[in-house]
């Protein structure tokens, strides 16, 4: 435990990126760069445009708040470049990052431990969709494997928006692939060191819980407490926690996880750099357990504080 704030040096609070969620990064990275200057920490904003080498190069810095969010921040690239540098930072390790950014090797990771995931089918090119149809039937959506925020995906009723969701996935120059629609209720778990926080359940009158949703509709509903039984959110909240464990999360974490029809929940991916801002959901879970946006921001901090 870390008990006063220049225990942490000087801390860079990394932002931005060049990947699809830039712009919710640097967002997220303002409100951690207000936080811990509210908390008296000394905290210098970095906005990464291009090489996180150039960036931190200006300024002699004792650690890092990376809230970089995808691609080049949340991969294991990122983590790669602090780990040769010496730099000690928040969230998971190289291996753990680049894992979780890929859904595919993370479903594998999940399958291989005997945790649920939906049943899923690659999609390399429209060679592939009879085979896909085939397999999973009809509704699908389709997901770049390695965006966040919901960028790219599309949900698919029929072969025609099938082949167009391909095209809209196809975009992000990634892994491509098709999942099968769950029909049930869509649930969030914040990790915070290992332990759970109180799980979320996610309501939205859109076709799924996609950007617009995420960050600038009013019309989402976030229900914490999340309405399950107390016995059913442990083992929600035990599943996140082993779904983490799995792919060798650390830090602080989330996990997003449905509960379908028949009551079994199926994993769906895990964030290991989780939104910051004023939608996001890991500060909306920790607060109702009495955990403020600053407080949670200096806790996420003192776990890059460990060897």
């Amino acid at each position: 435990m870390i008990s006063k704030p220049e225990e942490f040096g000087c801390v860079a609070v990394l932002m931005g990126g060049s990947a699809a969620e830039r712009k919710v990064s640097l967002k997220s990275g303002a409100a951690v760069f207000e936080a811990l200057k509210n908390k008296g920490v000394d905290a210098v904003a970095v906005d990464v445009t291009g090489s996180p080498i150039e960036a931190l190069a200006a300024h002699k810095v004792d650690r890092v708040f990376n809230i970089i969010h995808g691609r080049g921040g949340e991969d294991g690239v990122l983590q790669a470049v602090l780990e040769v540098l010496g730099i000690p930072y928040t969230g998971s390790g190289v291996m753990a990052s680049a894992l979780s950014m890929d859904k595919l090797r993370t479903k594998l990771c999940w399958l291989g431990y005997g945790l649920a995931t939906p049943k899923w089918y690659v999609l390399k090119s429209t060679d592939d969709l009879d085979g896909c149809i085939e397999k999973l039937g009809f509704p699908v959506i389709v997901k770049p494997a390695q965006e966040g925020s919901s960028i790219g995906m599309s949900k698919a009723n029929d072969r025609d928006e099938l082949v167009k969701a391909l095209q809209v996935a196809a975009e992000y120059g990634c892994d491509v692939y098709a999942e099968s629609w769950v029909v049930g209720k869509e649930y969030t778990v914040g990790l915070l060191d290992g332990q759970a926080l109180p799980v979320i359940r996610l309501e939205t009158p859109n076709a799924f819980y996609d950007y617009e949703a995420k960050y600038n509709a009013t019309t989402t509903q976030y229900h914490c407490p999340c309405g399950l039984s107390d016995s059913q959110e442990q083992q929600l909240q035990q599943l996140a926690v082993k779904a983490a464990e799995v792919v060798g999360v650390e830090g602080w974490a989330r996990v997003d996880v449905f509960i379908d029809e028949s009551g079994q929940s199926q994993l769906i991916e895990v964030n290991t750099v989780p939104g910051m801002t004023d939608h996001s959901l890991v500060p909306m879970a920790a607060k109702q357990v009495g955990i403020g946006f600053d407080e949670l921001v200096w806790r996420i901090l003192e776990t890059s504080c460990r060897a």
